[in-house]
Parts: structure tokens; sequence; C-alpha cells
């Protein structure tokens, strides 16, 4: 493995140091094409010779938090800077590893044959890479959304390179059930648009009329595609965040033909800018079988009613409705009827001795709450932590808190 490391930049209260690594695309083959892996350490000022905490990003698809000493800037990095140096990791396909694009040169079966080697298997075979390449004997490593389900793989595939895991939002089933992730999520997608029409009744009529106006075809958003009602109701992954309700309502509460309607529309269900995400969010939940568009096929009935919203589903029409994603078209229809192999490793899961807590969100909406706690039970020695008090995004919105948590409870006295 050739590794770089560039300057330190210096932010107040912060040191940053970028890496980055050059890595086999596929693990199993050192001998494979190579893909970059960028990945930026943050540091207390004297805080260099502390201890690494891992970050894996959710997704599939995005990369890693760019810090700041803003405000804005996550609660969970100052409080991981206490004790830890942070890793944040791009995952390979993202930001500066190797982004996936469209891939323009590759005939559709060697496009699918690339984009096979990006779950969460891959990932964690970078990561041990780099731990091995930065001379750390074991690091923590904390895992949001996707990252989490990333943490679960890498407890089941190399737990030797571990000393603590915490998880928020991403304890997925064990085993090829990506079936039922869809039929449950579809239900909690509905509990949702009925909590949010409960809150602002009035647009459901404003919904609609935008159905009238948006399935007549006469809606074109700023990237040239043709808004369908399909792609609209795609909006509703949006219901699953603290903030979500607000947002979509104040979305809908502009005219629909003004330039802000559609910027934002576009925005909130665009995908130009991670096409990674749109490919791989179903393999994602794939321990092992096959996907064949679990979303599609288990899309109930009910929602048939045009007011109603879709959430964190991904469907075949996608590479139709969505320009972007077009030349990705046919690779997406393979790995949809591709094999997929296992995740995670119930045997090694029973057997874990790496301290490990996990944030399990009561009313998440995109991670079935029943899954993460049996999940729970069959890693040993993990401390779940079941709450109502923050949506998927409680690790945005109150970090220092959540990760203070998970920390205590990963360390706690054994019970």
């Amino acid at each position: 493995m050739i590794a770089a490391m560039y300057g330190q930049v210096l932010l107040p209260g912060m040191v940053i140091v970028e890496h980055s690594f050059d890595l086999p695309l596929d693990h199993g083959d050192p001998s494979s094409e190579r893909v970059t892996v960028f990945a930026r350490e943050l540091a207390a000022p004297d805080g260099r010779d502390r201890p690494f905490l891992l970050y894996l990003q959710g997704g599939p698809g995005f990369e890693a938090v760019r810090p700041t000493r803003s405000p804005d800037s996550p609660g969970w990095v100052n409080r991981a800077l206490r004790e830890y140096r942070v890793l944040m990791l791009d995952q390979r396909g993202t930001g500066r590893s190797s982004p996936v694009g469209t891939l323009p040169d590759r005939t559709p079966e060697q496009q699918a044959e690339y984009l096979a080697h990006f779950r969460a298997e891959s990932i964690v075979r970078d990561a041990e890479s780099i731990r091995r390449e930065l001379g750390a004997e074991r690091w923590s490593v904390l895992g949001q959304s996707f990252g989490g389900m990333c943490v679960v793989t890498y407890l089941s595939l190399a737990p030797d390179g571990l000393s603590e895991a915490f998880i928020t939002g991403g304890l997925p089933p064990l085993g090829p059930r990506i079936d039922e992730v869809y039929a449950r999520t579809y239900q909690l997608a509905l509990e949702r648009n009925r909590r949010y029409y409960e809150r602002y009744p009035a647009d459901r009529d404003r919904v609609l009329r935008l159905y009238e106006r948006v399935d007549g075809g006469g809606v074109q958003l700023p990237s040239g595609d043709v808004l369908t009602w399909r792609r609209f109701r795609q909006l509703g992954q949006m219901l699953g965040m603290s903030d979500g309700a607000e947002r979509l309502h104040y979305l809908l509460e502009l005219p629909p033909e003004s330039p802000a309607f559609l910027h934002d529309v576009a925005e909130a269900v665009g995908f130009a800018r991670n096409p990674l995400y749109a490919v791989l969010q179903e393999a994602g939940w794939a321990d092992g079988g096959v996907t064949r568009w679990s979303a599609e096929r288990m899309l109930p009935a009910a929602f048939d009613a045009p007011h109603l919203f879709t959430g964190e589903h991904v469907f075949p029409w996608m590479f139709e409705d969505h320009g972007a994603l077009a030349p990705l078209r046919e690779a997406a229809h393979l790995l949809a009827e591709r094999e997929w192999s296992r995740l995670y490793d119930e045997e090694v899961l029973a057997a874990n001795e790496v301290p490990t807590a996990a944030a399990i969100y009561a009313n998440d909406m995109y991670v079935e709450r029943s899954f993460s706690e049996e999940t729970a039970g069959l890693i040993a020695g993990l401390r779940p932590w079941i709450t109502n008090e923050y949506e998927h995004n409680g690790l945005r919105v109150d970090g220092e808190r959540v990760l203070g948590r998970l920390i205590e409870l990963a360390r706690g006295p054994a019970s």
C-alpha cells in the first residue's frame, strides 16, 4: 500500500492532518486495479498522541463530515477530541476517495463488477489496511446509520482491530431478510405521513394540487429533468429527521412555479452528487441473497394514494426519471440480480469481546427498532441504549451527549 500524508491544517483548537492511501479495488486480489482512499485526522493541539476513533459516515455513498470550528460543527467531534484523535474516512467512492460518477468508459457489466466492491466489507478492509499503515494496534470506531452497519461488519470480519465500537441508528437485521426490511420501513413511512398531515393538515390539499400539476408533465427541474410524481414523492425521505416535517412543509409552501421551489425539490430528491447511494442502497442491506428491487416489489397498495410520500427507498424507475443516474441503469439492474455475500457472522458476533454500545432510536423511520433490538441481543456484550428522545439524526443534533452516553455504556462495569 502506498500512503501519503499532507501538511497540517490549523483551525482554532484543532489540528488536521490529511492522509491518502492507495488500495486494491478487490482486497481478495492484490493485483486488481487501485483506488484512492482519503482520510482526515483531527486532533486537539495537545492530543496528537491520543488513540484513534475512526468515524464511519451514513450512506452509502456519502463522504465524511467536513470539520469546522463553527457552531455547526458536530458536537460529537468536540466530545471525541477530549480523548481521541478522530479519523474521518471518506469511504471508497465518496468525497476524495476515488469518487464514483457515471463510469462512462466501462460496459454495464464492467460497471456492475466495479461497483460490487463498494459495500461494507470493502470499507472495513480499507479501514484495516489504514489502521496498520498508521501504526495503531487497535482503534475505536463510531458508525452512524449505514456506518453502524459497517461497524457490525467490522465486528464480524476484523474484531481484533477494534478496542471499542459505538453505533448510532445503524443496527441491521442479520441474514438475507431484505424484503422484511422494506415491508417494515413502508409501515414506518405510512405512520410518518399520518403524523405529518396531523401536524400540517392544510398540506394535504396543497400536495394534491401539486399532484395535478406535476402529473401533467409540465414541471421541469433546473437540471432539465421533467419532474415526475413518483420522484416528487421521494421528498418523504425527509420525514425521518428531527427537522424533516418542517423542512418539507416550508418547501411545499413555496409557489410551485418559483425558482426556489424547483431548486429545493431538485436538491432534495436528486442523486447527481452521490449516485453511489442509489446504486448500492439495497445492496447495503443485503446480508446475502439477491435484492431484485425489493423496495419496488414490497411497495404496499396504500401508496396508490397520491398524497402519500415514500421514504428512503430506491426504485428501478429512478434510473429513467433521474437523468444523472441513466448511465448506470443497466449496471443497477445487474446488481439487483447479483447474489451477495454475507456481511455479518453470527458465530463471531456471539463471541464478541469488543466493548460495544448502540443507540437504538425507538421511532427511527429508516431502521426498524425491533430488528435492531434483535441484533443487539445477538452481539455478545453489546449494551443498547433505547431512546425516544431523538430521531435518526440524533448524533448530529446532540452529538456530545449521544457519544458521551455510548462511551459510558461501553466502558461501564460488567453486569
